[in-house]
């Protein structure tokens, strides 16, 4: 029988954990996760930022596929500029088939030392999928065979899972997930596999439900960003936080919006105690400290 989420791990409140501590005396961890994603143009789009014209959806449709194809094109680029000049690698959370796709960002984030994180073979609900386990399998071998490395993290498409999901990452491999946003550090969750860790991901920081849901205009992106680190770097005094930050290249990677993201950096670097580490380094440290 497929185990509830609240038997996989019971409830605690942050309060009556001993507090965790990163090294150096440092109050935060900036966790920056850059999603890469095929949208098949034979099949319905992932998200429309433009819909059909008196609700009649085709196929193809080229208006929100090509929308999407420009973060590859273009976006990424803005992305990639970014962090090699602030010297920071982040987690690529990445369908598997970017890697044939999109051969070239694929190998720029690798190049770069960026670190991949499964996340499907290509955008769609884990629910609708077929095969489940194969599919997994598929995606971890892939990305294992281009980087040399098999990956430790997943993130479901849209952060979905299916009650037997844990099972099947623990037995790919996969040692921490992004898909449980419960809380402000990571945990340990039960599966009949094996023990998998929660990295706190993030839906507030995360640029699809705030600039496609949500509907904010561009700067909402630095208000928000800059709220939610100010008050995680006050309470790192006490005990250890975790931000994490989700930045998609045809969203945050257009003309209108790239500048409000290098402004969060530029923020952030006025703070001491900062660390801008990815979820390996996140997960090697949790598990020092427990």
């Amino acid at each position: 029988m497929s185990m509830q989420p609240r038997d996989r791990a019971a409830y605690s409140a942050i309060v009556d954990r001993p507090p965790l501590r990163l090294p150096g005396g440092a109050r935060i961890a900036v966790w920056t996760i850059v999603n890469l994603e095929v949208w098949d143009i034979g099949k319905p789009m992932a998200r429309q930022v433009l819909p059909a014209p008196t609700g009649q959806v085709l196929l193809p449709d080229v208006p929100n596929w090509s929308w999407h194809e420009y973060g590859m094109r273009v976006g990424v680029w803005r992305f990639f500029k970014l962090y090699e000049r602030l010297g920071i690698a982040p987690t690529l959370s990445i369908n598997a088939r970017v890697c044939q796709d999109y051969e070239r960002v694929a190998r720029q984030a690798h190049e770069a030392g960026w670190e991949f994180m499964g996340h499907s073979w290509e955008q769609g609900p884990i629910h609708k999928e077929i095969d489940q386990r194969a599919m997994i399998q598929r995606s971890m071998d892939q990305l294992e065979a281009f980087t040399g490395r098999r990956p430790v993290g997943w993130l479901g498409p849209g952060l979905t899972q299916t009650l037997e999901t844990p099972e099947l990452l623990a037995e790919a491999g996969v040692q921490y997930i992004g898909d449980w946003v419960y809380d402000d550090e990571p945990t340990t969750i039960h599966t009949d596999r094996g023990p998998l860790v929660t990295l706190p991901y993030t839906v507030e920081l995360n640029d699809i439900p705030m600039m496609l849901v949500q509907h904010h205009e561009s700067d909402y992106l630095l208000r928000r960003a800059i709220d939610q680190f100010d008050r995680l770097y006050e309470e790192g005094a006490e005990r250890a936080k975790i931000m994490s930050i989700a930045i998609h290249p045809y969203i945050s990677g257009q003309p209108h919006r790239i500048k409000y993201l290098e402004r969060f950096y530029e923020h952030v670097a006025k703070r001491s105690g900062v660390l801008h580490w990815n979820g390996v380094q996140l997960l090697d440290w949790y598990r020092s400290q427990v």
